[in-house]
């Protein structure tokens, strides 16, 4: 039997349910990729109808973290992109640093950071771009979320050497330290780095931010939000 995927009422019911007892609101996300994401997850576990879904998840609260890691696809990786970066690195950030006194507070929001990655993509460019020391007095990167599970592994600041592939020599050399088998990103540059839960619909937003990241984030919602 194939998952009823046209129950809106069903489906409307489940979306709040997760809002109200998870916190989690993903009415303004678009429908149609939301309803593929929930039906591949009900597919998973045998499940036909979406109040049967609701049924389930009340009894199984390890079914939450299942379900948000099929809606929230967490895909990043450093330097995602490269011609992109090298465009913020060659044309935005010189012309950011520009209009920001030498001795003012540099500040940036990644949301949708997952577990990172992007995140210190961003510091390196910036202690590229300042110098260490610059990087150390003025710069503040907020990393966030609405998945506690990628934050978390996002505040350890280690990554495995398969996914420092992307990331040039030179910086690779530089900015990250060999631990227990993985890479820690510089401890100067972590420390600048604040990663935090939000969520983009419900939240108010950062502010007075000189940079603003958010690839691939903006695209989950519906125009409306």
């Amino acid at each position: 039997m194939s998952v009823e995927t046209s129950n809106k009422p069903g489906l409307d019911a489940l979306l709040e349910y997760i809002k109200q007892h998870r916190g989690f609101d993903f009415t303004g996300y678009k429908r149609a990729s939301l309803e593929r994401r929930i039906t591949k997850r009900m597919r998973t576990v045998k499940i036909d109808d979406y109040s049967d879904y609701l049924d389930f998840l009340q009894v199984e609260p390890h079914e939450f973290t299942e379900l948000f890691n099929t809606i929230l696809i967490n895909v990043t990786g450093f330097f995602r992109d490269p011609e992109s970066w090298e465009y913020v690195a060659a044309s935005v950030l010189p012309e950011i640093l520009i209009g920001i006194g030498d001795d003012e507070p540099v500040r940036v929001w990644n949301p949708g950071c997952s577990s990172g990655q992007e995140t210190c993509t961003i510091a390196i460019l910036l202690a590229e771009a300042l110098g260490l020391d610059a990087y150390r007095e003025r710069v503040k990167i907020y990393g966030t979320d609405v998945d506690e599970h990628a934050l978390q592994e996002a505040r350890t600041g280690l990554y495995a050497s398969s996914e420092l592939e992307s990331v040039p020599e030179e910086y690779r050399s530089k900015y990250f330290l060999s631990q227990d088998g993985m890479f820690a990103i510089h401890r100067d540059l972590r420390r600048n780095i604040i990663f935090g839960r939000h969520d983009l619909v419900q939240d108010a937003p950062i502010s007075r931010v000189d940079l603003l990241i958010c690839r691939n984030t903006l695209m989950y919602f519906n125009s409306k939000t």
